[in-house]
């Protein structure tokens, strides 16, 4: 594994602090624009105004002061920046029409897709800061239902085709879809945020990280009804065609609540996922899988140079999940190249959880080469294994409730 320290020893050096600045040459408050905080006014047209104006006057900080301010989609420019300050709210519209269906990509495949409520597509150094709250209207979204007509629940934010991307100090709250999506991007800083969805908004992961390389992400405290972090790199067909990986990722220093898996490697495999470490995190609140592995045998790719590291369970559901038939419902034909799971290194996952997991892998593609190491849980039942090999076990302890 040493080539993976080398990555980060690189990643460390590719994203300096000193990129990523706020303009204080320049600032440009929305209210400035027109937009009013009086809980029914759809600002949408004011805070791109403000936007726009930022970007014609040569770039600058454009804020979102104190007050709850209802808006669509909105989008930044070259040179524009976003802050919240605190006790400012971006709060999402619910009305589809405030979000255009825009190119992109969702859950692996490229197509028209709603747009998030802040938008930076094909920017370079691009910077979205607190200590301010971005709210999806995730449970209003969800009241409401499923629509006929359009495509998809607003995501948050949407990091597409950048490079040099900052996001940091923020609440993120209730997204109607996904929180931070990040797509197509290279060295993304993004720490300090705390990100809550009730639990009844369906897909309402944390942060996507979307065929993405050199990402760094730290001190985000996340509690949602999806996966918490999600690495992906396309699905199937389309995302074998793109084939752009997710590679070089260092995650710490973060807490995983509630939620379908702490940091989830898939499903969406196809591009590959390579060179990732997280390490000294926290999960508890019945996490379903603080450490886990998805995928399909439609999907291929290569999931490999994966260690978690210094992680500590606090009553999760279970400590590992490895699927690689994860969720078949109507699923494809498999791909001519079935997907690969390997080189795994497990070191001090230790604390309590329901159970140690599974690791299900495929008969004609087993998970390879997974080592745990200095490894105690506290659990009622074991570690179950199908389809797996050179699995080292010697260094997972586990201990069982005597029996009464």
């Amino acid at each position: 594994m040493k080539s993976v320290a080398y990555f980060f020893a690189c990643l460390v050096i590719c994203l300096p602090l000193s990129s990523f600045y706020l303009s204080k040459e320049k600032t440009f408050v929305i209210t400035d624009s027109g937009a009013v905080d009086d809980g029914h006014t759809v600002n949408t047209l004011s805070i791109q105004r403000a936007i726009d104006q930022c970007a014609e006057a040569g770039g600058g900080t454009v804020v979102v002061p104190k007050g709850t301010f209802i808006s669509g989609a909105v989008f930044l420019k070259q040179g524009t920046q976003l802050r919240l300050e605190k006790g400012g709210t971006l709060k999402g519209s619910l009305d589809e029409a405030d979000y255009p269906q825009i190119d992109t990509r969702w859950e692996g495949e490229e197509k028209k897709w709603t747009a998030c409520l802040v938008n930076a597509i094909g920017l370079h150094d691009v910077t979205v800061t607190g200590p301010g709250t971005l709210d999806g209207s995730g449970e209003e979204w969800t009241a409401k239902g499923r629509s006929g007509t359009r495509f998809g629940r607003p995501r948050l934010i949407g990091f597409q085709n950048c490079t040099r991307v900052h996001a940091s100090n923020l609440s993120l709250r209730n997204q109607a879809s996904w929180g931070l999506f990040v797509l197509y991007c290279s060295e993304a800083e993004i720490s300090n945020l705390h990100i809550r969805a009730a639990h009844n908004i369906p897909s309402s992961d944390g942060i996507d990280i979307d065929s993405g390389n050199k990402i760094h992400i730290s001190n985000c405290d996340i509690d949602v009804n999806d996966d918490c972090i999600s690495i992906k790199s396309g699905k199937d067909e389309d995302g074998l065609r793109v084939n752009r990986p997710s590679e070089n990722i260092l995650i710490e220093q973060c807490r995983f609540g509630y939620g379908h898996g702490g940091v989830a490697m898939g499903s969406e495999t196809s591009g590959g996922i390579r060179n990732v470490v997280v390490r000294n995190c926290t999960a508890d609140s019945a996490n379903w899988a603080p450490v886990r592995f998805k995928t399909q045998p439609s999907r291929s790719g290569v999931v490999e140079n994966i260690t978690y590291e210094n992680i500590t369970l606090n009553h999760t559901r279970k400590a590992f999940e490895f699927n690689m038939a994860w969720r078949m419902v109507n699923p494809k034909p498999a791909a001519n190249v079935l997907p690969v799971v390997r080189n795994i290194q497990i070191t001090r996952v230790s604390g309590t959880a329901d159970a140690a997991g599974d690791m299900h892998g495929l008969a004609g593609s087993p998970i390879s080469g997974v080592k745990f190491k200095d490894c105690i849980l506290h659990t009622s039942k074991g570690l179950v294994l199908e389809n797996t090999e050179r699995v080292d076990t010697s260094g997972l302890k586990i201990i069982q409730p005597r029996q009464q």
